[in-house]
């Protein structure tokens, strides 16, 4: 859809986007589907009415009013070799999807780098390497707490790498009302969620209490009618917490032995509470703390109806994997996270983090490599 986002400007496609744009056409994947939705594209620009490919093809012609530049194709050969990339570092075009390019300009098929220009957009959601702010409206905190040490451990949990500890910063601050964390399994993103849930919870008092819910493969459809309580239904999709909560039930009581322990896990479990999803619409949380994990299932219309519920003083969390996508409607590109990022990257209330590097053990670390 790139085509029809340039407003008053015109396009103009060398022969080599054609030639790189057909050979991605072939196969299931999302940018072969791409590709050939941008030939279909350029097909009914070609099939207008009056349509001239020589003096440009007009890009309102098909519906989209605001494109109002023209676009245009390679018809004679450039003089690109002062461009061209030294030997051995490839670039050159192959000269076998030249031929089929060829006849592709012909028919006005083929469109503009669809391939590059989805992983710009990917590129530009996957967060701020280094900044824990929005690149588009630059923010930077007057002071940037180092949750490494140990004198700034929050709930006793200390953030191990860089990218952590901008995600701990953005956690911490009462300024940021919506945080998105993505990154691989192990990378921390709901023992630091719930980290710093807790600390704003019981010790600053920030925040009434906790509520967690998960995107399950199911999102949106009833629950079922097992025995049971909302929670005690949603219990077998929250095995993470479990794990988390006797991490941090451990570390708070460290000291204190088992029944120290035990009066605190009792503690933490007394303020989160566990909500289906199901069950947000037309409901609004006052001073609370959010988290919404395996938000990568959720669609952009669920995302919404999820974020609308915020009332104030709330602060919501999204985290998810978009390696790990299970609902077979969705992509990488099409995710309610994806598209939450996106829309959010202007506003200075707002923080993304990519998470890079997993945390949990060199076995799981070299596993994620290799399987």
């Amino acid at each position: 859809m790139c085509l029809f986002r340039f407003e008053e400007h015109d396009i103009f496609l060398p022969m080599i986007v054609l030639e790189e744009l057909d050979g991605h056409k072939k196969g299931m994947t999302e940018v072969a589907r791409n590709a050939r939705q941008a030939s279909r594209t350029l097909d009914a620009l070609a099939g207008a009415v009056g349509a001239d490919i020589g003096a440009g093809l007009r890009l309102d012609t098909t519906g989209h009013r605001d494109a109002g530049g023209k676009l245009f194709f390679q018809t004679q050969p450039l003089n690109y070799a002062p461009l061209q990339p030294a030997a051995g570092q490839g670039g050159q075009p192959d000269p076998g999807r030249r031929a089929r390019a060829a006849r592709t300009a012909a028919r006005a098929r083929g469109g503009a780098g669809v391939q590059g220009h989805q992983h710009a957009r990917q590129g530009a959601r996957a967060g701020m390497p280094g900044s824990p702010r929005s690149a588009a409206r630059p923010r930077c905190f007057s002071t940037l707490k180092d949750f490494n040490h140990l004198k700034n451990a929050v709930w006793g949990v200390t953030t191990r790498n860089r990218e952590q500890n901008f995600a701990m910063n953005l956690l911490m601050d009462p300024e940021v009302d919506f945080v998105t964390l993505t990154g691989t399994a192990g990378s921390g993103k709901t023992l630091m969620a719930l980290a710093s849930g807790l600390s704003q919870v019981l010790d600053e008092r920030r925040y009434t209490a906790i509520i967690m819910t998960r995107a399950t493969v199911s999102v949106g459809e009833d629950i079922g009618f097992l025995p049971g309580t909302e929670e005690e239904k949603m219990g077998p999709w929250m095995g993470a917490l479990d794990d988390n909560l006797e991490f941090l039930a451990k570390g708070d009581g460290g000291n204190a032995g088992e029944w120290g322990r035990a009066a605190t896990s009792e503690l933490i479990r007394s303020r989160i509470k566990i909500k289906s999803m199901n069950f947000m619409r037309g409901r609004t949380f006052l001073n609370k703390y959010v988290i919404i994990d395996e938000a990568q299932n959720l669609t952009p219309k669920q995302m919404k109806t999820l974020i609308t519920r915020a009332g104030p003083g709330t602060k919501i969390i999204c985290m998810g994997n978009l390696a790990q996508i299970d609902t077979p409607y969705l992509t990488e590109g099409s995710s309610g996270l994806t598209y939450a990022v996106d829309k959010f990257k202007g506003w200075p209330h707002s923080g993304h983090i990519t998470l890079a590097r997993g945390e949990r053990s060199r076995l799981a670390d070299f596993a994620s490599e290799v399987l």
